[in-house]
């Protein structure tokens, strides 16, 4: 659409020819602000734009090789329209002014502009600071009111040239015509009179030249003002701003944030342009080299890299240029931005790793949750053997030892699920002891042949408040970090011990905490932790592993579990000697008893109510289904949702307990399927049971394992007491 002219159009035409800069030569400072315009705003193109009669004329420019193009298709004709405010664009497609533009619709293809008018001192709009780019976008506020700021140094350096044109022209005047006063004073000094005459006009031009030149001063000190200002921007910018001739043999310029991310100074530079190249890192040299090779013709790159710094600290760089051509198009210079993006990369690379925690989380979770069926099935038939009195003394031990496999089993998949966050922390209390006998079978297999492992155990119980699978987690982290730590092998100590700290003891620590404790040490005789790494170890994938060896996550997560148990970590290591992990705990005084009469299916108490059981893993229906037959009861079994349905629309009137899985295939979950049943039957009783724990399966539920709620796997006799319980509740 073509812009409508503003109401001062003829004024503000003669506005912009007093300024007698149509159609001349490029100039410097232009094109500095022009590229500066471009970087600040990270624009492909940018312009200075001048709107005359029939065209818009450009003074500067970057990005495009066209001097002019028709006012009726120029986005800065609709700027000059409005006077105290930037035109912005983010979509030139989307616009009905400008959606069949052709510098829409075909090259350059603009999708984005912005415009911030050149206004005049006598406020007539003379054309446009443009930025303009090839996709959607738009500015940040910053971005907004640099351009505006740059807007009026261009109008500034218009001013400038304009005066010192004028007053270059009037000086020039003021010479001729005192040349030729002082010639006819020449011809007529027989006349004193007219010599008089002719010495006052002359005195009069001189004192005129002197103002003249006066004003050609003040007009050479707002020039250098102008360039001054230009200079404390450009110079006050995060990025390397650098330009260089084409042969990039020669440093014209480079901002002092140089110094700053390069770690050299700019001094060295402008003597030798090449050093730059020297701090890449030898492994990205090559490729940096070949870009700048291949791109030397045309001036343009865009590549990141990284730099060896003076004090051996590496930094991600990208670094981008492009050329600055003139009329003819020919290349004057080059001129570029190195950006310093380590901080980025290191988010990204966080943000990846986590995005791989995560995909891990999810098969995790998925994989335990089917393993945990499989427990269950081992588990139940373990306790129906057991309970079998026809069994031999040795074939009763063998059915206890599968038993504890399966929990053991369980344990791991526990685990997994905790890691999945489908599983919470189960406390209980535990011989510290004793918890660290199985997992320590595990480390000697892990650690290998190369490292030999000693344990120290208290002669005493140590009783801990502790989840026992997250206690396998923390040594396993540590266990591993150490067998790392020793590629050539050593020694690994483990030792656990029971230690009290008095009042004066842990007011000299922020960490220690008055009191009785128990204490899990960790010792090897590995590469040893540097004074600089040992405060960042517990940062989340703070990892001094090579790529691919490390996740960042291990101690991250043992000084997670740790906080969870109330307890603290204290670290000392030496390099070269090794180093050594102490974790405290809070000791328990008693335990919870462990002379209660031990439970199995044989001695569990069954009855004769019918029980639905509604589970869609064949191997653990029929088990479930065995126990709960030899206890007695009468049961009814369903694969699905909607086949538990059709049972209970047969038998609704016998059914006394539901007993389901929480998740099911065809539709219809163990939590819809009690809901439907107990609102047409508001006194059926209801057990779910699920992979997962009470408060993850049923996070909005009154769920508690064990009454109305039972983890996989689960034994035969906690099956039976749930059932029993459940159905004797009022």
């Amino acid at each position: 659409m073509k812009a409508p002219l503003p109401p001062d159009e003829a004024q503000r035409l003669e506005s912009l020819r007093r300024y007698e800069v149509l159609d001349t030569a490029p100039e410097a400072a232009f094109d500095d602000l022009t590229l500066l315009a471009s970087h600040i705003c990270n624009a492909p193109i940018a312009l200075v734009s001048l709107v005359d009669q029939d065209r818009q004329w450009f003074k500067s420019r970057v990005g495009v090789s066209e001097t002019e193009t028709s006012r009726d298709i120029a986005f800065c004709a609709h700027t000059i329209l409005h006077k105290d405010e930037i035109l912005e664009v983010h979509d030139a497609k989307s616009d009905p002014r400008f959606g069949q533009n052709p510098l829409v619709t075909s090259d350059p293809n603009v999708r984005f502009y912005a415009g911030a008018p050149l206004v005049a001192p006598d406020g007539r709009a003379l054309g446009a600071l443009c930025v303009m780019d090839r996709i959607p976008r738009a500015l940040t506020s910053d971005q907004l009111a640099a351009l505006r700021a740059l807007s009026r140094h261009v109008v500034a350096l218009l001013e400038s040239r304009r005066q010192a044109h004028a007053l270059t022209i009037e000086a020039g005047e003021r010479r001729r015509a005192e040349a030729l006063l002082l010639e006819q004073v020449r011809q007529l000094s027989a006349s004193k009179a007219e010599t008089d005459r002719l010495l006052a006009l002359a005195d009069k031009s001189r004192r005129a030249l002197l103002s003249v030149l006066e004003d050609e001063k003040r007009s050479t000190q707002k020039l250098r003002e102008s360039e001054e200002r230009f200079r404390q921007l450009a110079e006050n910018i995060n990025e390397v701003f650098w330009i260089t001739d084409p042969s990039k043999q020669q440093m014209v310029y480079v901002s002092p944030a140089y110094e700053k991310i390069w770690g050299e100074s700019c001094a060295s530079l402008y003597a030798n342009p090449q050093s730059w190249l020297e701090a890449i890192h030898p492994q990205d040299r090559p490729q940096v080299l070949k870009m700048a090779l291949a791109h030397q013709p045309d001036g343009t790159y865009d590549e990141e890299y990284r730099i060896v710094r003076p004090d051996q600290s590496i930094r991600w760089i990208r670094d981008r240029a492009f050329p600055i051509r003139n009329q003819t198009g020919a290349m004057e210079r080059i001129v570029g931005i190195a950006q310093d993006i380590t901080e980025h990369r290191r988010l990204e690379e966080q943000f990846r790793q986590a995005q791989k925690m995560e995909a891990f989380g999810q098969l995790a979770g998925g994989v335990a949750h089917d393993f945990n069926n499989i427990l269950a099935v081992i588990q139940m038939q373990a306790s129906m053997l057991q309970a079998e009195p026809s069994l031999s003394p040795a074939q009763s031990e063998l059915a206890e030892e599968i038993g504890k496999a399966s929990q053991r089993g369980a344990n791991l998949t526990r685990q997994l699920l905790l890691f999945s966050r489908r599983q919470t922390i189960q406390l209980r209390s535990v011989n510290l002891n004793d918890a660290l006998i199985n997992i320590t079978k595990m480390l000697r297999r892990i650690l290998g042949e190369q490292i030999q492992m000693q344990l120290k155990y208290a002669a005493q119980p140590l009783l801990i408040h502790a989840d026992p699978g997250m206690l396998d987690q923390v040594l396993m982290n540590l266990a591993v970090n150490s067998r790392d730590a020793m590629p050539k092998g050593g020694q690994l100590i483990i030792e656990t011990s029971r230690v009290e700290f008095s009042e004066p003891t842990a007011a000299g620590s922020p960490q220690v905490r008055a009191g009785a404790f128990v204490c899990l040490s960790v010792t090897d005789t590995g590469c040893g932790i540097p004074k600089d790494v040992l405060p960042r170890i517990f940062e989340p994938f703070f990892t001094t592993k090579d790529v691919g060896k490390g996740t960042g996550l291990g101690l991250a997560t043992v000084f997670g579990i740790v906080q969870q148990h109330q307890g603290w970590v204290n670290v000392y290591s030496e390099v070269d000697r090794g180093t050594t992990f102490r974790i405290y705990l809070p000791c328990l005084i008693t335990a919870a008893s462990e002379n209660e009469t031990r439970l199995t299916l044989a001695t569990s108490r069954g009855g004769n109510e019918t029980i639905l059981l509604v589970e869609d893993e064949v191997t653990l229906r029929v088990s479930v289904r065995s126990a709960l037959m030899r206890l007695g009861y009468r049961v009814l079994e369903a694969a699905t949702g909607n086949e538990a349905i059709k049972i209970w629309r047969e038998h609704r009137d016998e059914i006394k307990l539901l007993l389901t899985d929480m998740v099911m295939p065809e539709g219809t979950n163990g939590r819809e399927l009690a809901e439907q049943l107990s609102a047409e039957h508001p006194g059926l009783k209801v057990v779910y049971t699920s992979g997962y724990s009470a408060e993850v399966a049923g996070s909005d539920l009154q769920l508690a394992d064990g009454v109305n709620f039972l983890s996989k796997p689960f034994e035969a006799h906690k099956l039976a007491r749930t059932i029993r319980a459940q159905l004797d509740r009022v």
